[in-house]
């Protein structure tokens, strides 16, 4: 049996904090379906549930008739918008980049050459990466080469902007965010969601 690794063991230990949260506001603030077992939500473009009983995350994309494990980027984003999300949460409409967002502190720095493998994968599949973007419900949006809105939940939107490789430059991945994203999730998380969804993205690309 292989044995869980640190990030196993802290989504495990997150699980089991979540339990412990009052999960009804958020419930209510982001019109949840709840059934006797579990907590359902969309995320990335696909079927997610929470067990009320372990905390842990599941996806499915045939409704549940088989789940998987959601990963620690997954779980970690989503534990973050159920249990720490401000009771106002509203989206602005404005999207920035993320450090540019209200309070962060400008010297800081999350993404850049942390996404350089995903933009060197898709450097190679950029037809592919627009109809996976299309796939997950994006709408075209901004500039770049693929360019579009995505729906990290269903009331969280995201822009995904890539720009392919040239003679001078390397390719490039970038997200602008909601101005409110704070108001949902932590800045730390952010990098989770950012990464979920281009391992998402990628599976989709083949």
């Amino acid at each position: 049996m292989r044995r869980p690794s640190n990030y196993d063991q802290m989504r495990d230990q997150m699980a089991r904090e979540i339990l412990r949260r009052d999960l009804r506001p958020a419930i209510r603030r982001f019109a949840l379906r709840t059934d006797a077992g579990f907590l359902y939500l969309r995320f990335i473009g696909q079927d997610y549930r929470v067990s009320l009983k372990t905390g842990l995350p599941e996806s499915s994309s045939d409704g549940f008739q088989t789940v998987r494990l959601a990963s620690y980027n997954e779980a970690m984003t989503i534990y973050d918008v159920l249990g720490d999300s401000k009771p106002d949460c509203r989206l602005s409409g404005r999207f920035v980049a993320v450090n540019a967002l209200p309070g962060v502190v400008q010297s800081a720095s999350l993404g850049g050459d942390l996404f350089a493998g995903a933009a060197k994968f898709f450097d190679d599949r950029p037809e592919a990466l627009r109809s996976a973007c299309e796939a997950l419900g994006g709408i075209p949006f901004g500039v770049g080469d693929v360019a579009y809105r995505l729906p990290l939940f269903d009331f969280l939107p995201v822009v995904l902007q890539f720009w392919a490789s040239d003679d001078e430059f390397p390719p490039v991945v970038k997200f602008l965010w909601d101005e409110n994203t704070l108001d949902f999730l932590h800045y730390e998380t952010t990098w989770f969601a950012a990464s979920a969804l281009l391992a998402r993205l990628e599976s989709l690309c083949g």
